[in-house]
């Protein structure tokens, strides 16, 4: 019998978080814990108030979902087609227990995901994000980003030009760049496009709103950087028509209900030739050390979620001169966690 207990926690951000959309300084998570027999699987849904989940909803949601029909973990596929079926909406937490069965599974299995998903071992070098911020502040956490391979920049606000130039006062690494839905005319976001180019930019991730299918189009036809979409991509349905409007996906955990169906999207969007980053919310090291097994999978990691919190209560992979090392763990990668010393947030 799978049983389930939960915790309502705040992670804490180090910095204000702010994107083309507002600002934060914390995130509600739900923190899950499933047990079988010996073993005990760790999950969590990170939920930024803007894609309308929350811990109420999470609670909710756990508190309706019945286990008891199945005998074991090992019927992950049936238990995540129940899971799927019994809401609509919730990715978050969905997530979440998708990450504990999984990490229940590998501790049966006695492997590393990674191994689970067939997957090789690899030293994934992921950005480091940069919010939007006055020049100052941007410049000092760039510096204080120096041992990671790329940034990522947040733009989609009306000082694009200013954050660039701040950036590139004190370091000259290729760049990410999210404008988070925030441009909204084609001809202006492919003018800002060409200028990037010329800034060691790599890609632009969500240029334009994630509903501007036409304008999507006729950009996409003519970037000379590749575009990703991200808040327009969330479920593997909308992988079948995404290079209609992108040249690649991010993949996130906490869009996509978990690693079941991230995997899922990863090979539907290698056959289509689209590229993948493998992305994250806020979150803390047991989300983190998840999505990692799969990053063999993508073209670009983009795995600093909890890097920039003050209170991850959960310990994973090694980030070592801004590249993830996978540990060896069975499971997800967590590295003796202690559920009873984690306080909950109420």
């Amino acid at each position: 019998m799978i049983s389930i207990e939960i915790k309502p926690y705040l992670l804490n951000k180090k910095h204000v978080f702010r994107i083309a959309g507002g600002a934060r300084t914390n995130t509600p998570v739900l923190l899950v814990k499933l047990k079988y027999d010996r073993f005990v699987g760790y999950g969590e849904a990170s939920m930024p108030p803007l894609y309308g989940e929350s811990i109420a909803s999470a609670k909710s949601f756990i508190k309706t979902f019945d286990f008891s029909p199945f005998s074991s973990p090992l019927e992950i596929e049936a238990i995540l087609k129940s899971l799927d079926q019994h809401a609509t909406g919730n990715p978050a937490i969905k997530a979440a227990i998708d990450i504990a069965l999984h990490d229940l599974i590998g501790k049966m299995m006695n492997m590393p995901l990674y191994e689970y998903f067939n997957l090789p071992k690899k030293e994934l070098k992921t950005s480091k994000t940069i919010g939007i911020d006055s020049a100052e502040i941007i410049e000092k956490r760039v510096e204080e980003a120096a041992n990671f391979h790329y940034l990522k920049i947040k733009l989609g606000g009306d000082n694009d030009a200013e954050i660039i130039k701040a950036v590139r006062n004190v370091s000259d690494k290729p760049l990410f760049i999210d404008a988070n839905q925030g441009w909204t005319n084609k001809e202006e976001a492919l003018d800002k496009i060409a200028w990037l180019k010329e800034e060691n930019v790599i890609f632009i991730e969500q240029p334009m709103p994630k509903k501007a299918f036409s304008d999507m189009e006729w950009l996409v036809s003519r970037s000379t950087l590749p575009l990703i979409g991200d808040e327009g991509i969330q479920r593997l349905e909308e992988v079948k028509t995404a290079s209609n409007f992108y040249h690649g996906i991010n993949i996130k955990l906490m869009k996509s209900t978990g690693l079941h169906e991230a995997f899922a999207m990863a090979n539907l969007a290698k056959s289509l030739n689209l590229k993948i980053m493998l992305g994250c919310m806020s979150e803390t090291s047991c989300a983190i050390a998840a999505a990692a097994h799969l990053g063999a999978m993508a073209d670009w990691i983009d795995l600093d979620g909890n890097l920039g919190v003050t209170n991850d209560p959960f310990q994973g992979h090694q980030v070592i001169n801004g590249s993830i090392h996978l540990n060896d763990t069975n499971g997800i990668g967590l590295i003796n966690p202690d559920w009873n010393k984690i306080e909950t947030y109420v």
